[in-house]
């Protein structure tokens, strides 16, 4: 027995024609939400790790394995939230969480490492600054 101030049960087979079919390549308002606060909190994390990597080397002191857990972790949230292709983005994700793991494993952090991450991301950056995303085609 159905109350009566609630509207009366909606048979899915039924659709409205005022509600259009999703099609498989289109996402909601909230997937897209989600992925733009993965590439922001993303890109924060590996920025405030990168920093304090960057601040080490031109500085000369030495920094123990946090920077680079926080840089691996957000390498691994931006890549989830910004790389279409499944293999890719799950073997970015995999790679940066093995490199962050690998890191707190060894628990110290040498210079060659902190040049490897340093150079690596200035080279990523300049490939996203200088490369057009392809533009749809209507």
């Amino acid at each position: 027995m159905v109350p009566p101030d609630l509207p009366p049960p909606h048979d899915p087979a039924q659709r409205s024609p005022t509600q259009p079919t999703r099609t498989e390549g289109q996402e909601n308002g909230s997937d897209h939400q989600m992925r733009v606060v993965g590439l922001m909190v993303g890109t924060v994390l590996m920025f405030i790790g990168f920093l304090n990597v960057f601040l080490s080397i031109s500085g000369g002191f030495e920094i123990n394995v946090v920077p680079f857990l926080i840089y691996f972790g957000g390498l691994a949230v931006w890549a989830n939230a910004v790389i279409e292709a499944p293999v890719l983005r799950y073997g970015v994700m995999t790679a940066a969480i093995a490199l962050a793991l690998g890191f707190f494993h060894y628990g110290e952090v040498l210079f060659w490492h902190k040049q490897v991450v340093f150079w690596s991301t200035v080279i990523i950056v300049m490939y996203f600054m200088f490369n057009e995303p392809k533009k749809p085609t209507a």
